[in-house]
């Protein structure tokens, strides 16, 4: 993507956070027609000393692990989407000054390129969807578990699904949150953003921006 180097996230910590936290990935790889993407849910794996990997599942239905398995040493592209929101020309302090301002947009970006590897093993299905589920059913009062379902219930379903590993061969990040602008500017668009309740953005534009409070 297009990468000016103040707008550029480099830290290992930062991007994985991002993912963690947005974990709906748009899958992209090459079909005989053209790109085809996906929204699927991931898991990240970070084990210290190797590449970060990527596990999900998919349907069988869906013709993407299809093409991803007849191309085995082609990268796929996953694009996780952080905290986005438009920019107003009304928060900057240069608007009162020179009226020479237009609108933009803030956003925080990960985008990951690797091989994908096709999984059809039912211990490996098993194990991705009750992590998958652990992470999104923690912290809740009712957590449900894969076990609260009949086993032949599951077990069905796992037949429609096939599992998906990519390892990361690359990992670029893109926060671009008004760093650029005016000192003044920066602080009128946190500003901004705190007056309409977009914590996180604000919380981006302070960090990212050196503003205080």
């Amino acid at each position: 993507m297009y990468q000016p180097p103040h707008f550029k996230e480099t830290r290992p910590e930062i991007l994985h956070g991002l993912i963690r936290a947005h974990p709906l990935g748009l899958l992209v790889c090459n079909g005989p027609q053209g790109p085809i993407a996906n929204p699927i849910p991931f898991l990240l794996d970070t084990p210290e000393g190797q590449p970060a990997v990527l596990r999900a599942h998919l349907s069988k239905a869906n013709p993407a692990w299809r093409v991803m398995g007849e191309q085995p040493d082609t990268p796929v592209l996953v694009v996780f989407q952080g905290p986005q929101a438009y920019v107003t020309p009304s928060w900057y302090e240069t608007k009162k000054q020179t009226g020479k301002v237009v609108p933009t947009w803030n956003y925080a970006i990960v985008q990951v390129r690797g091989p994908a590897e096709i999984i059809d093993d039912r211990d490996w299905l098993r194990a991705q969807i009750e992590a998958l589920t652990g992470r999104h059913e923690s912290g809740r009062a009712a957590a449900w578990q894969v076990g609260d379902a009949p086993e032949n219930f599951i077990e069905a379903q796992m037949k429609g699904i096939i599992g998906l590993r990519i390892k990361v061969e690359a990992i670029e990040g893109k926060w671009k949150v008004s760093q650029n602008r005016p000192v003044e500017d920066r602080a009128g668009v946190a500003k901004g953003y705190r007056d309409e309740r977009n914590d996180a953005m604000a919380g981006l534009v302070r960090d990212y921006g050196g503003i205080e409070g």
